[in-house]
């Protein structure tokens, strides 16, 4: 795929009002050079359908006379590529130029001279000093996603060397001074197309980009340009949505991204910088989604443990509960009442999430029965990783407040439900919410693409992530 994995990431131009991104990209020279490898062995492919048509003519040559003359069954056996660049136009784009490169065919010969003598053989010829230059033009589609094509190719084709054989020494006079031009000429006009149709060819691999990415039932995050690619010397900075939104509705959150800079590293292929903001839209899409929530019952805590969720053990710490409901399970509904909110720091991410804690006694026909409702206000620590090409993650406690919010079986201390509502935390609503955040979030790729060498930091408002890549297949 010709640079397919960085034209994908260079291609999206403005679409919409330029606003901050939410995920910023850099593309380095090194991961530039990865590119010009793998598009080196698509060009020489495509070089190799190189079609050269039948030629034939008359020409005098001395001392012979007029000959008649054709060349037939002319193909292609080898192209060399030893030289190719792919160089970065500050302000513009991409330039790939290929020089010293070689074209060697085969044929046939056939020759008329005298009126009655003829001759036929085969022939072997070599063209060197091939140099190919041209500008890829990139732009969106009419789905947001990249499309390439080839502008202002030149190609140039220099000397050519010829064996024939079965034939005699005139015959490289009359190729030396006739038919050599004409060939060179038929192979330069044919290389600048074949080129473009490389490039053209690349289009269904960069669809492939997922410019609007699912998550999951609830979610989905767009990965669209909101500005165009800076392209400088030794780098291209781009800049992309990277918002979540709830499937089929795209409702913009209640805050918006802050600018932040990737730092000039340059040691891996890539750097894709994720803001805080993308993860906090990723927070008011789930909340509005009502997928922050989980009720929570007695077979979900470990037979191990002491506490159990019934009325005799929260009758323990409120007796009301025993008295009015005796011997009964009990069932706890955690959700959030407002968005989380969640901070980058050096090293550290932080979520701080506000919800209820409304409990339940199960009656032996079902129905549900309040005792209580606890505002609980806790703070948890995240550690954030890469897992393929997804961004993934798990959580600890850190701490937890409550307070009371509704009691229906009168006044009691909260602060002696600590130890339970804990407990409960810790050993059913965090593990069942780090199943789901190992299960990670697409970050934006293309392909068969994957990332390896991969490094993460946390930094202030954003994390950074060093990889390198590979394409397979």
């Amino acid at each position: 795929m010709f640079l397919c994995c960085w034209l994908a990431l260079v291609a999206l131009i403005p679409t919409t009002l330029s606003i901050n991104p939410g995920v910023k990209v850099k593309l380095t020279e090194k991961g530039l050079e990865y590119g010009r490898a793998l598009g080196m062995a698509t060009i020489q492919q495509k070089l190799k359908t190189i079609k050269v048509p039948d030629m034939s003519g008359k020409q005098k040559v001395s001392p012979i006379g007029t000959v008649q003359y054709s060349l037939t069954n002319m193909h292609i056996v080898n192209v060399g590529l030893p030289k190719s660049a792919v160089d970065l136009v500050p302000g513009t784009g991409v330039r790939l130029s290929i020089s010293n490169a070689f074209i060697s065919l085969q044929g046939n010969w056939r020759v008329k001279y005298l009126r009655i003598i003829k001759d036929s053989g085969s022939f072997d010829l070599n063209v060197n000093g091939l140099t190919i230059t041209t500008s890829i033009d990139i732009k969106s589609d009419e789905t947001g996603r990249p499309a390439v094509s080839s502008v202002n190719c030149a190609a140039t084709v220099g000397k050519a060397s010829i064996k024939f054989h079965g034939g005699a020494s005139w015959l490289y006079n009359l190729f030396s001074k006739f038919i050599d031009k004409a060939l060179r000429n038929a192979l330069q006009n044919k290389i600048c197309p074949l080129v473009a149709d490389a490039i053209s060819d690349l289009n269904p691999h960069l669809k492939t980009l997922n410019v609007l990415a699912k998550v999951d039932p609830y979610a989905e995050i767009e990965y669209s340009m909101v500005s165009s690619p800076t392209v400088s010397k030794s780098s291209i900075d781009f800049s992309l949505k990277g918002e979540f939104y709830n499937i089929g509705k795209h409702q913009e959150p209640p805050f918006s991204p802050k600018p932040f800079s990737l730092p000039p590293q340059i040691n891996n292929m890539l750097y894709i910088g994720v803001s805080a903001f993308t993860i906090n839209s990723a927070a008011f899409v789930y909340n509005k989604a009502g997928a922050l929530s989980l009720a929570i019952t007695d077979d979900m805590i470990p037979q191990s443990s002491p506490i159990r969720l019934n009325t005799r053990t929260f009758g323990a710490f409120i007796p009301q509960i025993a008295k009015r409901f005796p011997g009964l399970m009990m069932k706890l509904l955690v959700k959030t009442v407002k968005d989380p909110i969640i901070t980058f720091e050096t090293n550290n991410v932080t979520v701080q999430a506000i919800g209820t804690v409304t409990a339940y006694a199960i009656q032996p026909n079902a129905t549900l029965s309040p005792l209580f409702v606890l505002n609980m206000d806790t703070s948890v620590s995240a550690r954030v990783y890469v897992s393929g090409v997804k961004l993934a993650g798990a959580v600890t406690l850190n701490k937890m407040d409550l307070t009371l919010g509704t009691s229906y079986v009168g006044e009691f201390q909260v602060g002696s439900l600590d130890n339970i509502l804990q407990m409960v935390l810790k050993v059913v609503v965090i593990p069942k919410l780090n199943v789901q955040l190992a299960k990670g979030y697409p970050l934006p790729t293309l392909g068969k693409m994957k990332l390896v060498n991969t490094q993460l930091q946390v930094l202030k408002d954003y994390m950074l992530i060093g990889t390198d890549v590979q394409f397979t297949g």
